[in-house]
């Protein structure tokens, strides 16, 4: 049986201009991996409706789940919310429950609910709420869409949140082994292992050391241990490593 799959959509204008670096595909990629869910794939895309809309569409419909983070804040150009409840045809609004804890968490901070934090309680119509045990906001999810912030810590708390109830597979696991040779001497022996070994992930990730030594690192990837175990060790019989 396959594991399930999974995308994820990094909304934001400050990616694409080298502004902020992203760290929360790198931590959802190491607890999906863990899960058992396959990350297939992971696009960027800008504060712009139609190109929001139309990846949550076609990531939806091709994947089991699908994860976005940024763009659910107070502000003008946070504007996933309206974009997802655009994807899949569905209204959106202030939402009883998402305002009660927003207006319980700035009350408790003696700050104003105001209209921009309101923003952050807008939520599609039949939307479950994503539990946020940092700054209470919450997310949501509209079928197999998980709707995040894109602040890293808030992130990660979200997808502790959502993750147990998310259908997982076998663990994947992986191994690692460093040759100091040229890829060109070794693509031929390596795709051959490859080639017997369809189930398993095999790449090659090539490096150049500070005092010039050149190299790869050939990762072998895959749920089934033994297989995985047996690929290392071929690939170490015909590298002569």
């Amino acid at each position: 049986m396959q594991n399930p799959t999974a995308a994820m959509l990094v909304i934001g204008d400050e990616i694409l201009s080298g502004r902020t670096r992203d760290a929360n595909m790198f931590h959802l990629a190491g607890v999906l991996t863990e899960a058992g869910i396959n990350l297939r794939e992971v696009r960027v895309v800008s504060d712009d409706q139609p190109a929001i809309v139309a990846a949550v569409q076609a990531l939806s419909k091709a994947y089991t789940y699908v994860f976005t983070s940024g763009g659910i804040g107070p502000t003008h150009d946070d504007i996933t919310a309206d974009c997802i409840a655009a994807a899949f045809g569905r209204t959106i609004d202030v939402r009883a429950d998402a305002r009660a804890l927003l207006a319980a968490h700035y009350a408790k901070s003696g700050s104003e609910l105001n209209a921009a934090r309101l923003r952050m309680a807008r939520i599609p119509d039949g939307a479950a709420l994503i539990d946020n045990p940092v700054s209470v906001a919450p997310g949501f999810i509209v079928e197999n869409v998980y709707v995040m912030a894109g602040v890293p810590s808030v992130f990660r708390a979200m997808v502790d949140s959502v993750l147990p109830a998310l259908s997982g597979g076998a663990p994947l696991i992986s191994e690692t082994l460093e040759i100091e040779r040229g890829e060109g001497d070794i693509a031929g022996p390596l795709g051959a292992v490859a080639e017997k070994y369809p189930s398993l992930s095999i790449g090659s990730y090539p490096f150049q050391k500070k005092n010039g030594a050149y190299g790869s690192n050939i990762v072998v990837r895959g749920a089934d241990i033994a297989a995985v175990r047996r690929a290392v060790q071929e690939l170490m019989a015909v590298l002569n490593v």
